[in-house]
């Protein structure tokens, strides 16, 4: 049970600043901008649930995934932080077009259930960035048995959290914003947009931690 707890607690934070829920809902809203309340309260469920699904295939499954392709979890955390880092700085740049970009890129499906997965789903909320911190905390289990067992049921309890703070965000998107307002709604898109890409240089710097810390480990050990 106490490693489920400290999985936990190590795991919801670590997923909350990567998705941000808050700035989540802002997109999704404006992705949804066409469709009814009772349609976006419809579409919110069902992106929370297979959020729930990628974050769950992370935990479980993604370290596998990379031992079968032979990547490392640094290499993940460089591509996945620099991804999120690339999107962060267009929003940042260039806040309204990417909107519109976003907008447009969720109507061309057409109805709203064909839009639940691809995009608003993947990538719009748990993207490269959210899979790769998930996959990294999956390959940080302790060892043994108990201790794997344990540490997943914690992840798997996060990721749960997490959607169902997913599925309020996005249920009272539409409030949110409107007690923001235009100027309130633009001001915590940028500083949203700022945030995220903090993140994605900070999973990048991971990453790159990662790759040199045996290099230099052999280097000093070489010189010694």
């Amino acid at each position: 049970m106490q490693q489920a707890i400290q999985a936990f607690l190590l795991g919801f934070p670590a997923l909350f600043s990567i998705v941000n829920p808050p700035s989540a809902a802002f997109t999704f809203l404006v992705a949804t901008s066409a469709f009814t309340g009772h349609e976006r309260a419809r579409l919110a469920g069902r992106v929370s649930t297979y959020a729930l699904i990628v974050l769950l295939a992370a935990f479980w499954v993604g370290a596998y995934i990379l031992e079968i392709f032979g990547l490392t979890v640094a290499a993940l955390q460089v591509a996945g932080g620099l991804v999120v880092a690339a999107s962060a700085w267009t929003s940042l740049r260039e806040p309204q077009q990417y909107e519109q970009g976003r907008t447009e890129q969720a109507s061309a499906v057409g109805r709203p259930d064909d839009i639940a997965f691809f995009p608003l789903t993947l990538p719009f909320t748990t993207g490269p960035g959210t899979i790769s911190v998930a996959i990294a905390l999956s390959a940080g289990h302790p060892p043994g048995r108990a201790g794997y067992w344990g540490f997943s049921l914690g992840l798997s309890v996060a990721a749960a959290a997490m959607a169902l703070v997913i599925l309020v965000s996005f249920r009272f998107a539409d409030r949110i914003v409107g007690r923001l307002g235009k100027i309130g709604r633009q001001t915590a898109t940028r500083l949203f947009a700022f945030l995220l890409l903090c993140i994605g240089a900070q999973v990048m710097i991971r990453g790159v931690e990662g790759v040199m810390r045996p290099l230099l480990s052999e280097v000093l050990s070489g010189r010694g």
